[in-house]
């Protein structure tokens, strides 16, 4: 068996290899086309990353207020409704059944639609970290907050959250890692990611080693490129002492 990597030169349209991997004057060539799906990858996965962190620190902070029973009911119920449904029936939801019940979703794009199913199933699961990284707190920082006149909200934003972000890093990078992968379902709606052009070149090609191979590696580059960054964040923010220090706390 041998590999022709010359594929990816190939026109998409006459299958003969272009003089330029990069096609001119109209001629778009598999590399072209898996680039263009890099690129819309990359753009469902950060809207849906942006929309799950608001999301889920949102919910995730509901759900640690005290004396507010209803509030960590609802915090809960959201949690419990986008974690245990799987994420393609999720998709599938968004795409048939809730346009028929709200209207105004009708005219969405299958692109917005992707990226709201992805971000509120990965919401569910960052509020589980955001909630548990308040909690390992010591409760003495948010009596102290209090005690020094902040309201609840700005004990909130100005002692808990910060403290709390810092702890939650690890398994928060490995969630925005998680939502790359996790983009690939987007094919099962027609949105013209990596995923699809996979599917699609090496029907078209019968180069499907190749092909998968290239998207792969998009895929591992993608993660580890955001795994690198949270890195880099995790150790301008991290304070000497405090996770130990944390992790032995009271509540």
């Amino acid at each position: 068996m041998s590999w022709d990597w010359q594929v990816f030169c190939q026109s998409t349209i006459s299958q003969d290899v272009a003089p330029s991997c990069f096609g001119k004057g109209g001629d778009i060539t598999y590399l072209d086309w898996m680039l263009s799906a890099w690129g819309w990858t990359m753009s469902v996965s950060l809207l849906a990353l942006a929309l799950a962190l608001v999301a889920g620190s949102v919910i995730g902070t509901l759900r640690t207020l005290q004396n507010r029973p209803m509030i960590v009911r609802l915090g809960n119920a959201w949690v419990e409704l986008f974690r245990n449904i799987p994420l393609l029936v999720q998709i599938f939801l968004w795409y048939h059944v809730l346009p028929s019940v709200f209207p105004v979703l009708k005219g969405a794009p299958g692109f917005a639609l992707v990226v709201l199913a992805l971000g509120f199933f990965t919401s569910a699961r960052i509020a589980e970290q955001v909630r548990a990284g308040i909690q390992t707190l010591p409760s003495g920082q948010r009596y102290a907050g209090l005690a020094m006149g902040f309201t609840t909200l700005q004990t909130y934003r100005y002692v808990l959250l910060p403290m709390a972000f810092r702890i939650i890093i690890p398994p928060l990078t490995s969630e925005m890692m998680n939502i790359f992968k996790n983009s690939s379902v987007a094919f099962a709606v027609s949105v013209a990611e990596l995923t699809m052009f996979a599917m699609q070149a090496q029907e078209e090609t019968a180069r499907g080693i190749e092909v998968y191979l290239a998207v792969t590696a998009l895929y591992i580059i993608s993660a580890l490129a955001i795994n690198r960054i949270m890195v880099f964040i995790e150790k301008r923010v991290r304070i000497p002492g405090m996770a130990g220090g944390a992790a032995g706390g009271h509540r």
